[in-house]
């Protein structure tokens, strides 16, 4: 099968390369030109493990290309699916659908045979209808459906995700469009991966709905974490004692700084948008956005106690700034609120970030230093944060640290080490909720 993906970004790049990979002939598009350069080139744009080995090889074995035009190749494609950006609308809190629209536009006059046309965007209920009527709209003798796909990549695991993933949920609205995602992902199916079908509106909401229902857990678990704090239980323990209950399972009963990355934030904030359209309340979810919002202040409050009160003129080193470990992704960062508010009570922050300080420099404020080597972050600091859960950060040598640094106070804010190693080490512990 012959498939074109729009969009070569984290969500197309990492499908379209996945696609090949189980056999699919696969062209990835994309309006960016230095970005089609780099790949064409053999350079990789984002940072997640794996891709770079994967793309390589499926290149050279003729069944990924790339391209950053809308050709005459088109014509003669299956099934396009459509990965480009749904970014926040900041004026309504919504889902801006503009690129997934235009892609559809820009398609639309190429589309000769029958060809499915698929959102893999994450979009809002009623997308794919809108879809089908801006390409009858350009091109009346186009014979095509409009199905969606959404995709449940973690970005870190993002090939796994892809490949040996939970399930894989379709949208479709006849038997024929059915009929070509099971021969697309027939090879995951004979491995036993479960193949949903259902309407596409079904399909859309149910990818607001699982994030917003894990940002709920994570939300949950900050919650007991503070109680833990202010009651001297230990949210380790409660969170085991939560998740060997097969009803609750332990996945995303972790605490840290909040919720961040490019999904969580976004479709919780836009599930509330989508029901506000189709006049109804979603309180959990508006709670669980709040709830994210209380916990990046809580830790810098800990971080200004663990200070002795005082942030001002205080040298505190980072560790770690992406939202999550085996990202080079700062979008939504809890690091960025925190930081900032850190560097506006006047303290001296220094960073270090296996791969996300390019990015970080984006984001945040100028006067943070960026350190080559995680151990420069503890020279003459007073507090040691911890952010990130970068494997890198799971056996520091506490000994080096304590010659380094002024204070002896570490802020554990991804609860990576027990508080009986720290402070054996020397060190002064502060966790969340342990």
């Amino acid at each position: 099968m012959n498939i074109a993906v729009i969009g070569a970004g984290y969500v197309g790049l990492v499908s379209g390369a996945c696609f090949a990979e189980i056999g699919l002939k696969v062209t990835c598009i994309d309006t960016d030109v230095s970005k089609i350069q780099m790949l064409k080139a053999g350079s990789i744009p984002i940072f997640e493990p794996h891709l770079e080995v994967m793309v390589a090889r499926n290149v050279s074995e003729g069944r990924l290309n790339f391209e950053s035009t809308f050709g005459d190749f088109l014509r003669d494609v299956d099934v396009i699916f459509i990965a480009v950006g749904t970014p926040t609308d900041e004026r309504t809190g919504g889902i801006n659908t503009v690129f997934v629209e235009n892609a559809a536009r820009f398609v639309a006059p190429m589309l000769e045979n029958y060809t499915v046309i698929v959102n893999k965007s994450t979009v809002p209920v009623g997308t794919t209808d809108r879809v089908s009527k801006v390409i009858s709209g350009v091109n009346k003798k186009a014979r095509f459906d409009v199905a969606s796909n959404p995709e449940f990549l973690r970005e870190g695991s993002a090939i796994d995700d892809f490949m040996k993933p939970d399930r894989i949920i379709v949208g479709v609205d006849n038997a024929r469009s059915e009929a070509v995602f099971e021969q697309i992902y027939q090879p995951l199916v004979d491995q036993g991966v479960p193949l949903v079908t259902m309407d596409t509106k079904s399909a859309e909401l149910t990818k607001y709905a699982a994030n917003a229902f894990l940002a709920t857990k994570v939300a949950f678990i900050n919650e007991i974490a503070a109680l833990c704090d202010s009651s001297g239980a230990n949210v380790k323990a409660v969170a085991k004692g939560m998740g060997l209950d097969e009803r609750i399972g332990p996945r995303f009963l972790n605490p840290g700084p909040g919720v961040g990355g490019s999904c969580f934030p976004k479709d919780t904030r836009a599930l509330v948008n989508i029901a506000k359209d189709n006049n109804t309340e979603t309180r959990i979810v508006m709670s669980v956005i709040e709830a994210n919002r209380r916990q990046m202040e809580r830790m810098v409050q800990k971080v200004r106690l663990a200070s002795g009160g005082r942030l001002l003129d205080k040298n505190i080193g980072i560790m770690g700034l992406t939202f999550k470990p085996n990202t080079d992704d700062m979008r939504e960062s809890p690091a960025i609120y925190i930081l900032r508010e850190l560097e506006q009570a006047g303290a001296q922050i220094k960073a270090h970030d296996p791969e996300g300080m390019e990015h970080a420099k984006i984001v945040l404020p100028n006067s943070i230093c960026y350190c080559d080597t995680m151990y420069d972050v503890c020279h003459q600091t007073d507090v040691l944060v911890l952010m990130t859960e970068w494997d890198v950060y799971k056996n520091l040598d506490f000994e080096l640290i304590q010659r380094l640094m002024r204070g002896q106070t570490v802020v554990d804010l991804r609860n990576i080490y027990e508080r009986n190693y720290i402070e054996n080490a020397g060190f002064q512990y502060y966790g969340v909720g342990s």
